[in-house]
């Protein structure tokens, strides 16, 4: 009951904290919470370590042991390729990007777009609102929400994009066979591995950028009259690091996760204190993205999670990006002519793929057994690292 008040109250204490740049203001809520979240964690699963049941809350089955490796590899990998890319940030030119975007021609081609991925307009609805998100009760009535910004339609296309892979995943769920628990999706991995796979893979993929460029230049002739999709490609996937995670590009995001991780395990673990928190938060965003924000407010406060007590939530988003790089890999195995259907704009094919290699398979597999059912092996970073080098020094020109 103190954790349900606690969760409602807190997010009030965090947004008026955020607001005013007082992160200490919401370390009193970010205390109870952990004694809170450590007593629980002592009562469903007195034998795990407390960090442990809370991540298995999102990610069934995943834990430290699990992790650490895994975000430790990437780590190793991913912060010398982005100070080699920030070396040759000049090369990518991202100016197409930004400039006044009508909102309703914003609006008509995110509707588009999604319908052409395979959105069922039928069977759900998309609406304004403050925050991008996919909700909804059941999986004849899914519902997407987006915000627009007249400054830059890339932002909001591409969170319609993402929100559509969430979307995806819950239309095609079984439903057919009943309100069962084994039709319910599987982890938040799995669910963000299919909002990064439209979104990543295909989306900032060269294949898509070819096909709608077109359409991009008709529907915002002044903004890409000098503009050609070799340009867009690059424009969509110019990394540079920035304070703010859900702003992040796919190189610099999984160090935005990866800080957070680390930060909650030290609250669990007990070597960090909470106090600490804006000063840890500072000299690890220094020392893995090589900037150090200005304040608590684009630094420690910037995310909802902790006032809710989501400790646990935050590797999932960077284990999807690993599931989606690795299903993508393991649908280009079976499909090698797919990139040039997408070039064309066929994703019937896509969508039927993830339809019944993942969507139809509910809950019927533990994470790691779908992973390996689908591409023969476990969650293999190096498949993502290996991705993201091979990609950014084409677009860099990297020697790597």
């Amino acid at each position: 009951m103190e954790l349900t008040e606690l969760s409602s109250r807190g997010h009030e204490v965090w947004v008026k904290a955020r607001q005013q740049n007082r992160f200490a203001d919401f370390a009193p809520v970010l205390k109870r919470f952990l004694e809170l979240k450590k007593a629980w964690a002592q009562c469903v699963a007195p034998d795990s370590a407390p960090y442990d049941a809370n991540i298995d809350l999102f990610e069934r089955g995943a834990t430290m042991a699990t992790i650490t490796p895994i975000f430790e590899r990437l780590k190793q990998e991913l912060i010398p390729l982005i100070g080699a890319i920030q070396q040759h940030a000049d090369r990518v030119d991202a100016s197409c990007l930004h400039g006044l975007f009508a909102l309703d021609k914003q609006e008509a081609l995110a509707r588009k777009i999604s319908s052409d991925i395979g959105f069922d307009f039928s069977q759900g609805r998309m609406d304004v609102s403050v925050h991008p998100f996919c909700g909804g009760g059941h999986p004849t009535d899914v519902r997407i929400t987006t915000r627009y910004k007249e400054s830059n339609f890339i932002e909001s296309l591409y969170s319609i994009i993402h929100e559509t892979g969430h979307a995806l995943y819950e239309q095609g769920r079984p439903h057919h066979l009943g309100d069962l628990p084994v039709t319910e999706s599987l982890t938040m991995g799995i669910h963000e591995s299919q909002s990064l796979f439209w979104e990543r893979m295909i989306a900032q993929g060269k294949p898509f950028c070819r096909h709608y460029f077109t359409l991009f230049r008709q529907t915002f002739p002044d903004n890409f009259r000098h503009t050609d999709a070799e340009m867009l490609y690059r424009a969509i996937n110019h990394c540079k690091p920035d304070f703010i995670r859900v702003e992040a590009d796919e190189v610099t995001y999984p160090l935005h996760v990866i800080l957070r991780y680390e930060i909650e395990k030290g609250l669990f673990d007990g070597s960090m204190a909470v106090d600490d928190l804006p000063q840890i938060w500072n000299d690890l965003m220094q020392k893995y993205l090589g900037i150090t924000p200005p304040n608590d407010t684009l630094g420690v406060l910037q995310d909802s999670h902790w006032s809710s007590g989501a400790f646990g939530y935050f590797p999932s988003y960077t284990l999807g990006a690993m599931y989606a790089c690795q299903f993508y890999r393991a649908m280009l195995a079976e499909h090698p002519a797919m990139e040039n259907e997408i070039a064309k704009g066929n994703f019937a094919l896509i969508k039927r793929w993830l339809n019944e290699k993942i969507h139809q398979q509910g809950k019927r597999y533990t994470p790691d057994e779908l992973v390996r059912k689908i591409t023969g092996e476990g969650l293999n970073p190096d498949h993502f690292v290996h991705y993201l080098k091979v990609k950014y020094g084409v677009i860099y020109r990297l020697a790597l």
